[in-house]
């Protein structure tokens, strides 16, 4: 739930369950999710850790803000993190604006805006993904999807190429037992019966509904066990306007 040492946190998942891709995921097609960054974190102890994020502006990203740290490189165009390709962009943030309301104990108000030092070069690896309005709720039980490069297994290491995963919003009593968890800034998402979720290392990274981030994935269960806790990111759209006007 907090920064880790060396390659952690991040966001979601993609790769086949038979190789025990992200928890219950798939493999994305490469470069079909142009908006996904990879956050490549220096902590203010000196470790290196990892997030997820994704780009919004061509000179903005939005992430969790747990995510933040001494310093913050992001990686555009990125489908596997262990195979440099053309398609990648390394840029630097200047500038990590944590929700001022965030709170490190409950991860309460976890949402973060990064701005870039350079504008990003729009390809077709690279793109940027639309932010639902401030009065856009969405309800229960549609069903999403988390992406990100986080760990495929409670105990393996990180994946290298990016997944994907199907989750489900869930009424808010399923959340219940995180006693932090408040319905109107969070989303309670993914079925308890099922293993599919997210996990150490996807943390930052977008829920997609119907091609709009609705969610930022925040924390879930020590044993990743469903469901987990996502920002709603509708109910922070005054607060991302006024930085995005501001900057």
């Amino acid at each position: 739930m907090h920064l880790l040492s060396l390659p952690l946190l991040l966001f979601l998942l993609c790769s086949s369950a038979e190789a025990g891709e992200i928890i219950g995921g798939t493999e994305c097609k490469p470069h079909s999710r142009p908006y996904m960054a990879y956050l490549e974190i220096v902590t203010p102890q000196g470790h290196l850790t990892t997030c997820g994020g994704f780009l919004i502006r061509r000179n903005f990203v939005l992430t969790a803000a747990h995510c933040a740290g001494r310093s913050i490189t992001v990686m555009l165009g990125v489908h596997n993190k262990k195979e440099k390709e053309d398609t990648w962009q390394s840029l630097e943030v200047v500038k990590q604006f944590r929700h001022p309301k965030y709170d490190d104990t409950s991860l309460r108000h976890d949402i973060m805006l990064l701005k870039l030092k350079e504008k990003a070069n729009l390809t077709l690896a690279v793109g940027t993904l639309p932010l639902p309005s401030q009065f856009n709720f969405i309800p229960p039980g549609r069903m999403c999807r988390a992406t990100g490069w986080g760990r495929t297994n409670v105990e393996e290491s990180l994946s290298g190429s990016l997944q994907e995963v199907k989750l489900r919003l869930l009424d808010p009593q399923a959340c219940k037992h995180f006693s932090s968890f408040k319905h109107n800034p969070q989303l309670c998402v993914g079925n308890p019966r099922k293993t599919n979720s997210i996990y150490k290392g996807d943390f930052g990274g977008p829920l997609l509904c119907a091609g709009i981030a609705q969610g930022i994935a925040s924390y879930v269960n020590q044993n990743a066990k469903p469901p987990a806790v996502f920002t709603r990111i509708s109910h922070y759209r005054p607060w991302i306007n006024k930085i995005l006007k501001e900057n």
